[in-house]
């Protein structure tokens, strides 16, 4: 049974995008997967999500992403949330990827903006659309043009507020004015999903953060929201100032990469990544170590 949620935190306040464990020949790493998820839940995640960008998900099978959501579920499930990221750019197989997370046991999904092939809004509205009626579980959309090509415009973001089972928006657009206007407007839960703009996004209503330096910094963020949302802002600006070196250095690279390569140091399953991502060459090792430990990170 999934962790306890209200529509205000449908999936609570601190979730990571969690990497895919690989062993050493690049296959699947299930026990990998439930060592780490055990770890970062311990270390105070109230979720995690499986099978998104940051889990390699361009790179993994169908089978393997409900090998993985089973696992994880299996591990964590009765005191996390576990979201699957079913996102694709084509609606037939989200739909699929979907149901597949369902009969795994997820307990919700991420489903980003079909990328590349650049849908009008119509288009985001019934991809969406589809992907929500697919299945009983809720959703948290995800807003990330960066990689899409395509924003989700906030009157777009009303309309598909108004189904029942999308419940939440985790926001990389880095845009806190239509943020701020989103969140008034929506209804949706907002989760920040970019960590150097945790703390203001917090501040124009986000109710929590689906971050990839909580793969090293669980603890301070959990720190950072709780204090922002006890009402000690100086707190949460002191947290989110003495981040920053991590918030940098985790994101030097692409953010996949800097993971598996954090908990390598901290002798933690990640492994390999699947090209066309490759590992930090040894002068990047030695700056991230730099960066970790200028914020704090015991390495």
């Amino acid at each position: 049974m999934a962790p306890t949620s209200t529509p205000e935190i449908p999936f609570g306040r601190i979730l990571t995008a969690m990497v895919t464990p690989f062993t050493g020949d690049g296959s699947l790493d299930l026990d990998g997967a439930q060592r780490l998820a055990a770890h970062l839940v311990d270390s105070g995640n109230d979720g995690l999500i499986v099978n998104g960008t940051t889990g390699e998900s361009p790179t993994t099978t169908d089978g393997e992403k409900s090998e993985l959501v089973r696992a994880v579920v299996e591990a964590v499930g009765d005191r996390a949330h576990v979201v699957a990221g079913v996102g694709t750019n084509d609606t037939r197989h989200s739909v699929e990827l979907a149901r597949a997370a369902e009969r795994a046991g997820a307990h919700g999904l991420l489903t980003v903006t079909p990328y590349y092939n650049k849908p009008p809004q119509e288009g985001l509205y019934q991809h969406f659309t589809a992907v929500a009626d697919a299945t009983e579980l809720p959703v948290m959309l995800y807003d990330i043009p960066g990689r899409s090509g395509v924003p989700i415009n906030t009157e777009t973001m009303v309309r598909l507020g108004e189904h029942p089972r999308i419940v939440a928006n985790k926001d990389a657009k880095g845009d806190l004015g239509r943020a701020s206007w989103a969140i008034a407007t929506t209804g949706l839960a907002w989760y920040s999903g970019d960590d150097m703009l945790n703390l203001p996004l917090l501040a124009v209503g986000a109710v929590g953060v689906v971050s990839v330096v909580g793969h090293v910094v669980t603890a301070e963020l959990r720190a950072l929201v709780e204090a922002h949302t006890g009402g000690d802002v100086a707190k949460a600006t002191e947290i989110h100032q003495r981040l920053l070196p991590v918030f940098t250095g985790m994101f030097r690279t692409q953010g996949v990469i800097t993971s598996k390569g954090a908990l390598a140091l901290q002798g933690l399953p990640g492994g390999p990544l699947r090209l066309p991502l490759v590992g930090l060459t040894e002068a990047e090792t030695e700056q991230l170590k730099r960066d970790l430990a200028a914020g704090g990170v015991q390495i």
